[in-house]
């Protein structure tokens, strides 16, 4: 069972009569932004200070603990 055009439509305008355009308008940017963040956080090669972040992921930790033992 698949949703067509016309069942679309009609739960749109539900939601627009529920909801009004202001709370729509405002819940899109706000989303917008989020995923512009989220987006931003995942690609992003520096941290909040602007330094350079360091890849953890050739981080082996045996290593580690050998030259903390030794």
């Amino acid at each position: 069972m698949s949703f067509g055009i016309t069942e679309l439509v009609i739960v749109l305008v539900i939601v627009f009569l529920l909801f009004g355009t202001s709370k729509l308008r405002s819940f899109g940017s706000d989303l917008g932004s989020a995923l512009k963040g989220f987006k931003n956080e995942m690609s992003g090669d520096k941290d909040e200070e602007g330094g350079i972040k360091i890849n953890t992921a050739d981080h082996d930790p045996e290593k580690e603990a050998k030259k903390n033992i030794n």
